[in-house]
């Protein structure tokens, strides 16, 4: 499991299905939580073509490996050129992540800006939380405009 995009010019796949992700080794036999943010995640409308921006955290327990993290930042930065709606976004990250990964548990919040005035925040998680775990809030607090 030799990472083929570290220490490596990679430019930003085509697409979010074209893009691989790296997994290796998890280096701990011990449970802990991983967490990725994404503050400036972006994607296009399916219908009018104009980007929608997002803040994603994206929370996991690992099995066997870990994603990491140059390959998903590649996979998240796909998206900008990709049509689909918020809910498909955030749900397919983190299903194609637990599908590939396979790890204990896993959750994802897409906390979108508004469109059309209606911010948008969409959560998937893999099931139930596991026990012994410390698993904090997310963080992001709801949209409040500007003040």
């Amino acid at each position: 499991m030799d990472p083929k995009f570290l220490g490596q010019a990679s430019p930003l796949p085509a697409s979010p299905e074209a893009a691989e992700l790296d997994y290796v080794p998890n280096p701990r036999n011990t449970p802990y939580l991983v967490r990725f943010t994404s503050p400036e995640f972006t994607s296009l409308c399916p219908v009018t073509g104009q980007p929608d921006f997002a803040h994603l955290v994206i929370d996991y327990v690992p099995a066997t490996t870990i994603v990491e993290s140059k390959s998903l930042k590649l996979f998240l930065g796909a998206f900008r050129n990709h049509a689909a709606f918020h809910e498909d976004c955030t749900v397919g990250i983190g299903e194609r992540l637990f599908r590939e990964m396979n790890p204990v548990w896993l959750r994802i919040g897409g906390y979108w800006y508004p469109r059309g005035g209606i911010p948008i925040d969409v959560f998937w998680q893999s099931g139930e939380q596991p026990a012994g775990v410390w698993i904090p809030d997310q963080g992001v607090p709801g949209y409040r405009g500007r003040g």
